[in-house]
């Protein structure tokens, strides 16, 4: 038996201070931008000139190569939106069609899918990266801002000696100067705990490919950085500050390719540096589901299957999987996976990706995805409802929320950090031979309706099945006769699908048959909710949204006695309702 609790501290909720908080960032970056622009930081950032490369630093991540074939045909797809250009045209002397647009552009993350075609892709890559470096290679606020320079930074330190293997001498030295004057701007910049090591990795790793003192300087200040900055990203189980699994996979990226870059310059890692990188493995491989993605949780995508296999392609699978790790709770069954989030919702700067999605799953049948994490209905007006509990594989009640990301001027300057209204999600698991037995319970309905939402979830070994229960019981008893006593509130319990699962009802409306794809018997979700209808949603991957289904139960809850739905998972040839 094991009990775990989590709240979130009462002063990062304390009236105004988001917003003093926004006002003190305003004034350190306009500060930034003014000193940016002045001559004597352009001398401070120049200087020492490096006399070329060094290290050819390697990114593990996979490449697209048809995203680059995409760009040598003149044609940029980033963040939902298109830019045709033509073969041989320039993106950067015409407006972006959105901001993502253009920050994904000047990251240049699209390097590494150019360049594996080989000659051409190095070519047109030089081609792109000069053509960048005569309008933006001084200075500019939105090209040379953090969030822009710090990807930028590690994608030219990783492409530099490749990019150089066909240009000319001049243009290979104005490449290495251009690469230290950022790394050394990027360092300089503030910035606060959230992107504080990813950051460091950059300028570190531009150290290792520039040569000279120009690199070891940076070297050496960058991982001074790193070493403070490690402690508070990794927790010491391993799980992102974020609790974002995607962020564990990136940032586990990031330090090996800077750990092998390190060797070739002869250099030791410091000692947090490999302890990060021991803890985050133990991380991506607790994250790491029967079908090899990711759980679609806390900001995190699933990510293909291939992309997570290089992050472990060192990783030694034969430690054992601990059932709990980062707030989350994984429950193995025979042919049914599990994936509970069972925690608070980063909070302040580390939660511009998080969601109020308490105790939302992630549900895998016979290694395939079935029940994803989080969704998005489809009446959102904005990508903000993706973050909201009924985004999720959660149960949500009336019509809130259990918190929602800034908006507007505060948004701007501190980014979309979410504001959630649960401050403790109490857990309690039991393991036994044949079952586990979890029991979630948060206080995110408690302020507007008076009510506690607990979910209960019981694997079943031996007969294969899930068994689950949402309840809603009163954060504090009613008098009778009260109005609370006499209030109904309707609630729903959502299982958003993974796009490839078909669902129908059964006739007996109270079954849903969910079909994996080559699963032609599938799975019974079957229930005791008043009513049964599937709805559109949609799911991310890889950036961009496609279309899907979600099973919803209705109830009705009074505030006084609360409420409660069951629900089971079960092979369908277990229990054979006649469907429609």
């Amino acid at each position: 038996m094991a009990g775990a609790s989590s709240s979130a501290p009462a002063l990062a909720r304390a009236p105004g201070r988001i917003t003093l908080e926004a006002i003190a960032q305003l004034v350190r970056s306009q500060a930034q931008r003014e000193w940016a622009g002045t001559p004597l930081h352009e001398w401070r950032i120049g200087k020492p000139k490096p006399s070329g490369f060094a290290a050819r630093p390697k990114d593990l991540r996979p490449p697209r190569p048809e995203n680059g074939r995409r760009i040598l045909a003149g044609e940029f797809a980033f963040a939902g939106s298109r830019l045709e250009v033509g073969p041989g045209g320039d993106p950067w002397d015409r407006p972006s069609p959105s901001r993502r647009f253009a920050i994904a552009l000047h990251r240049f993350d699209w390097l590494r899918d150019l360049m594996a075609l080989g000659e051409e892709g190095e070519a047109e890559a030089l081609r792109l990266t000069l053509e960048w470096r005569r309008l933006f290679g001084r200075w500019n606020a939105f090209s040379w801002s953090a969030e822009v320079l710090e990807r930028r930074v590690y994608n030219l330190a990783c492409a530099a000696r490749a990019l150089t293997d066909r240009a000319s001498e001049a243009e290979t030295l104005g490449l290495a100067q251009d690469l230290a004057r950022q790394a050394r701007h990027l360092l300089a910049s503030p910035d606060g705990p959230a992107r504080a090591a990813e950051r460091a990795i950059a300028v570190a790793l531009a150290g290792t490919a520039l040569a000279d003192e120009a690199g070891l300087r940076l070297i050496d200040k960058a991982l001074g950085k790193l070493a403070r900055a490690l402690p508070v990203t990794v927790q010491p189980d391993g799980g992102h500050a974020s609790r974002s699994p995607q962020a564990a996979l990136e940032l586990l990226f990031d330090l090996t390719c800077l750990d092998e870059a390190l060797v070739q310059r002869g250099v030791a890692a410091p000692d947090e540096m490999m302890r990060a990188i021991d803890r985050l493995a133990g991380a991506v491989r607790f994250f790491t589901l029967a079908d090899g993605s990711l759980p679609s949780l806390q900001g995190g995508e699933a990510l293909r299957p291939g992309y997570v296999a290089a992050a472990r392609a060192s990783d030694e699978a034969a430690r054992p999987i601990p059932p709990a790790r980062n707030g989350y709770q994984r429950l193995e069954g025979r042919s049914l996976q599990v994936l509970a989030d069972g925690a608070a919702p980063a909070e302040g700067p580390w939660s511009t990706a998080a969601c109020a999605q308490p105790l939302a799953v992630e549900v895998l049948a016979r290694g395939q995805r079935l029940i994803v994490g989080s969704g998005w209905t489809p009446d959102a007006l904005a990508p903000a409802q993706v973050r909201l509990a009924d985004g999720a594989s959660t149960a949500t009640l009336g019509d809130g929320a259990c918190g929602k990301p800034l908006e507007g001027l505060a948004a701007q300057i501190l980014g979309p950090r979410l504001v959630a209204d649960y401050r403790s999600v109490e857990v309690e698991r039991h393991d036994g031979e044949t079952a586990v037995w979890l029991e979630m319970e948060h206080d995110g309905w408690a302020g507007p309706y008076g009510l506690r939402h607990q979910r209960r979830l019981y694997l079943d070994m031996g007969a294969d099945e899930l068994r689950g229960e949402d309840r809603f019981s009163p954060a504090v008893a009613a008098e009778e006769g009260s109005e609370a006593s006499r209030r109904f509130i309707p609630f729903m319990v959502r299982f958003h699908l993974h796009p490839e699962v078909r669902a129908s009802v059964a006739l007996d409306r109270k079954s849903v048959l969910l079909r994996p794809p080559g699963d032609e018997t599938g799975w019974w979700l079957r229930n005791d909710a008043i009513e049964v209808v599937i709805e559109p949603s949609v799911y991310y991957q890889d950036g961009q949204p496609r279309r899907s289904n979600q099973v919803v139960l209705r109830g009705q809850a009074r505030q006084s006695a609360g409420a409660r739905i069951r629900w089971k998972l079960a092979a369908a040839e277990a229990w054979p309702p006649h469907r429609t």
